[in-house]
């Protein structure tokens, strides 16, 4: 069988790539072209994405691929949720989109369940309570009277917004629609409800379409500014953490994943949306997933605290993440023990001293060295897995019999461990580019050339290597747990 390749951008939320996916005899091989940051920028005291930035980022990932003598089949972006942009009637651009950790959403969520009650909104939407999500940033925007609203006549999400400058069509995908809080999994539509409460039309809302839909070629001039031809621009799995799940190298039932990265997604698979009173209780989320499945996981800041630990030491000194991570091995355990999501950790200027703030507020000894910053993270990682892990037992039709790590932190063997030891379940690990094979791979897929979800998780098996951690130390694992217990408590 001929080889054929496929072009995915991975944007996160610090950084961005274009990779290369060649597909050849049930394998998939994966080549970098281009890497670029990713940084919220601050304008009169918020945080926004350089959205035009990106774009030119993704023109250049083009360029990239044809100077290498590459002409892909098809080409897709995947990015985070939760964040959008807004168009004038004319397709104009309104403004830079908001960032979702900008901290104007603070207080929105209480405000807005005023106007629809918390237990309602669950009911309509199935999504988690953040404050970062879609509804509460417009609830925000609404409150405070941003004019924008008022000549809005489409929102897109980010990745929308991006394939719109690429194709011209305004399109929603499913995976990154539901993370909005926006849409209504019983009825495959818009909340109107919830539309109503905020003072909009469902009007501004695109056409959704699903994982693997052909959007369009790409646009004629940006053809002939990079040499790309008139590639096909697919609507992958274009939450991040979407394509990222369709990469789990799974097979049958009984499997939970976590998806590592600056956020932490700890889940299932399901056939079909839970929402039920346990579900609320346990604030899990509901969001689309490729092949009509959905993602039934919690949202865990990850390592995003040593990320930005990292950051406020680079002054004195640059850690790789591979020294930290080593360096933790040899710190004394369970110093303090934290949850990474308490709201103190959101985005404070200082994250070292946030979380020496934290310790002191509960009455724990706070670290002193990056080792110990290191262990506390992720031990506190590990010990908030295993929470979520109890909860989507008690929701899973089948019992939880082992964890795939996916994405940056699979190749962290200590958070790989201490996840095992945590939670008292076997982990393996990989693959670390789950998000880009899961893009490149609904494309092939969405052109035929995968038959099925299921045979893209067999290819992602026979492609890369994983790695098995088993259980260890579990009593003193167990007395950690019980304290993290304690403090979320207290």
């Amino acid at each position: 069988m001929a080889s054929r390749s496929f072009l995915a951008f991975d944007l996160g939320a610090s950084s961005g790539r274009a990779i290369l996916g060649t597909l050849d005899d049930g394998r998939i091989s994966t080549r970098e072209l281009h890497r670029f940051p990713n940084e919220m920028v601050e304008i009169a005291g918020h945080l926004h994405w350089n959205i035009v930035q990106l774009y030119q980022e993704l023109k250049q990932g083009m360029r990239a691929c044809v100077a290498q003598g590459e002409a892909p089949l098809g080409l897709a972006l995947d990015t985070w949720g939760v964040d959008f942009g807004l168009l004038a009637s004319d397709g104009a651009l309104l403004g830079l989109p908001y960032a979702y950790r900008d901290l104007r959403t603070k207080g929105a969520a209480d405000a807005f369940f005023r106007l629809v009650p918390r237990e309602r909104v669950y009911e309509l939407t199935g999504i988690q309570m953040m404050q970062i999500n879609s509804l509460f940033q417009l609830y925000a925007m609404a409150r405070d009277g941003s004019p924008l609203l008022k000549v809005t006549d489409c929102l897109l999400m980010i990745p929308d917004l991006l394939n719109y400058f690429l194709t011209g069509d305004r399109k929603t995908e499913f995976t990154v629609a539901t993370t909005s809080q926006l849409y209504n999994p019983n009825t495959g539509g818009w909340a109107d409800e919830l539309f109503g409460a905020l003072g909009l039309s469902t009007g501004i809302m695109p056409e959704m379409i699903a994982p693997g839909a052909i959007l369009g070629d790409l646009r004629a001039t940006i053809a002939d500014e990079t040499g790309l031809n008139a590639t096909p621009v697919i609507a992958t799995a274009s939450h991040d953490t979407g394509s990222a799940v369709a990469a789990v190298p799974a097979e049958g039932t009984g499997w939970a994943y976590i998806s590592s990265g600056t956020w932490s997604l700890v889940g299932i698979e399901s056939p079909r949306p839970i929402i039920n009173r346990q579900a609320l209780a346990a604030n899990v989320t509901n969001e689309g997933g490729a092949g009509g499945t959905f993602r039934v996981l919690k949202n865990v800041t990850g390592l995003w605290l040593l990320q930005e630990c990292r950051r406020a030491w680079a002054a004195d000194t640059l850690y790789s993440y591979q020294e930290l991570a080593a360096a933790a091995r040899s710190a004394a355990p369970f110093g303090a023990i934290i949850d990474p999501d308490h709201q103190g950790f959101l985005n404070p200027p200082d994250m070292p001293e946030a979380i020496c703030r934290y310790c002191r507020d509960t009455r724990q000894p706070p670290p002193d060295t990056p080792a110990e910053f290191a262990r506390c993270i992720f031990e506190g990682l590990a010990l908030k897995s295993r929470m979520v892990i109890e909860q989507l037992n008690l929701l899973s039709p089948d019992p939880i019999r082992v964890i795939h790590i996916i994405g940056g932190g699979s190749v962290n063997e200590t958070l790989c461990q201490f996840t095992a030891n945590a939670t008292r379940l076997p982990v393996v690990a990989g693959p670390t580019e789950a998000t880009a094979v899961g893009n490149l791979l609904v494309q092939a897929m969405g052109l035929g050339y995968v038959s099925s979800l299921a045979e893209l998780r067999a290819v992602v098996r026979q492609s890369f290597p994983l790695k098995r951690y088993e259980p260890q130390d579990e009593r003193q694992w167990q007395a950690a747990y019980e304290r993290l217990r304690e403090t979320i408590g207290a």
